[in-house]
């Protein structure tokens, strides 16, 4: 006698994950991908890939938009991996946004520049050609 279908989502009846069982890695969370970046053990692309798709914490003033600073060689905007990272930065009341890396991306006004974990260890700058690269490199992915 021939089995049944397969149910729903084409997982054997047990439920466990067709493939040995094992569930698939999660990608490395943004933290991880600069720490891996700044290390040299991680590509420029994989890490955009991450920060694309990854949340980004934004400080906010009492106007809508990212907060810039401007005492700097290009105005940058401080971002960060994590409300941790951003409290430290800003104090454990301060204002927030959350968005993901490709939102930054599309976002962020010309000519700017942003830093991510400012006060962390391993703080990443990325002036505002390093941002037209970056923006090019997703546009190249998203319509070749």
């Amino acid at each position: 006698m021939a089995p049944g279908p397969a149910p729903m989502g084409g997982a054997p009846m047990g439920g466990a994950p067709m493939g040995g069982g094992y569930p698939e890695p999660s990608p490395p969370s943004l933290a991880d991908a600069v720490r891996a970046f700044t290390t040299g053990s991680m590509s420029a692309e994989d890490f955009q890939a991450i920060f694309s798709t990854s949340k980004v914490y934004c400080p906010r003033g009492d106007n809508p938009g990212f907060l810039a600073l401007h005492d700097t060689q290009q105005p940058v905007i401080p971002m960060f991996t994590s409300l941790k990272e951003l409290r430290r930065y800003a104090g454990k009341e301060s204002k927030y946004f959350v968005i993901t890396g490709a939102e930054v991306l599309d976002l962020l006004p010309t000519g700017y520049g942003f830093v991510l974990d400012m006060e962390g260890q391993h703080r990443m700058v990325f002036d505002s050609k390093a941002v037209e690269q970056m923006v090019d490199f997703t546009m190249r992915r998203m319509y070749g």
